[in-house]
């Protein structure tokens, strides 16, 4: 199973939901072209269903990665400076 976001614009797959709202396309069909299984299908019918104008397959991320605190982020600073000394002094 495939990220839709990536493989499909908005514009593409709101047109094979909405063909197939008009039963003018089997869920079968379109199933087999996005990739996904009739659970994902049929969520994405009811998030289309709710709000046409504004549906979007788009993925937006709710917590950003790979981050760490700013407390964490100066102390490494911290110790890469006092490494760095360490490395310039070469007298001692």
């Amino acid at each position: 199973m495939g990220q839709l976001h990536k493989k499909f614009t908005d514009d593409q797959v709101t047109d094979l939901l909405a063909r197939y709202l008009e039963n003018k396309v089997k869920r079968v069909y379109i199933q087999e072209i996005l990739g996904i299984k009739r659970r994902r299908f049929c969520q994405l019918i009811d998030k289309y269903k709710r709000d046409p104008a504004g549906f979007s397959i788009r993925y937006v991320r709710e917590h950003q990665t790979r981050a760490i605190d700013d407390a964490t982020e100066t102390n490494i600073i911290k110790e890469l400076c006092l490494e760095k000394k360490l490395i310039l002094n070469k007298s001692g």
